[in-house]
């Protein structure tokens, strides 16, 4: 049973940071695509960016580029979304994903086989 946990969320000003942790209960965390997704009140889950499962290889949602950053960090099976610059169109609970994959290829947009139960980012004005 694969479980994602994420962490990090809160409130910030608008022009803050936030970093998110998503921790994965997976033996072979190397082997894993993941991905952040975020909803806001009233829309529809939308896609943020996406990381392969070396870390080598990301994509971004052109909401977050230059802003977001996704990293991995394989001996901690944590994954992590940096966020500068943040607005307060960014509010929404952030949700990680993650897929077992044979290529090292990020996946935007998915599909994602496992999810996490979100946190939630909240940025004021």
């Amino acid at each position: 049973q694969v479980q994602l946990v994420e962490t990090g969320g809160g409130l910030v000003q608008a022009g803050g940071s936030l970093r998110l942790s998503c921790t994965a209960s997976i033996r072979t965390f190397a082997t894993y695509a993941m991905g952040w997704f975020r909803q806001a009140p009233g829309k529809e889950r939308e896609y943020v960016g996406a990381i392969s499962w070396s870390g080598l290889r990301t994509s971004y949602a052109d909401s977050g580029k230059g802003r977001f950053t996704l990293s991995k960090d394989g001996p901690k099976n944590t994954m992590y979304l940096q966020m500068n610059s943040l607005k307060p169109e960014d509010t929404a609970v952030y949700y990680c994903a993650a897929v077992w994959t044979s290529t090292d290829w990020a996946i935007p947009g998915g599909p994602y086989e496992y999810w996490g139960q979100g946190t939630q980012v909240t940025v004021s004005s």
